[in-house]
């Protein structure tokens, strides 16, 4: 088992930025790719951006170029630092981990996620 704990979440104005960060516990060892999703009050949880065991990072049209994915693995830690944030960035993001080589962007392909962190962006 793998456990997952967000932290970072706010209120923020537009053009702002945010750092989420999302510490693993558990079984932690092995290659496990690491994902971010969001979800908006009424919509569907959507993929973000996720990072391959390697370091290989993947993003969603909507925030390429302004949100990036990292790793630290000596903390076993990821985290997902957003610039020029917009209004329709805000929802709950969670973190989530599958023990495969390259992230996915369905939900269904995950088998860990975090509680989930609430993002805000006021115009």
């Amino acid at each position: 088992q793998v456990q997952l704990v967000e932290s970072g979440g706010g209120l923020v104005q537009a053009g702002g930025s945010l750092r989420l960060s999302c510490a693993a516990s558990g079984r932690t060892f092995g290659r496990y790719a690491m994902g971010w999703f969001r979800q908006a009050p009424g919509k569907e949880r959507e993929f973000v951006a996720g990072i391959s065991w390697s370091g290989i990072t993947y993003y969603a049209a909507s925030v390429e170029g302004r949100f990036t994915i990292s790793t630290d693995n000596a903390k076993n830690t990821v985290y997902l630092q957003m610039n020029s944030l917009k209004p329709e960035d805000t929802g709950v993001y969670y973190c989530t981990a599958d023990q495969r080589d390259y992230p996915s962007r369905r939900t269904y392909e995950y088998a860990y996620w975090g509680q989930g962190t609430q993002v805000t962006v006021s115009s």
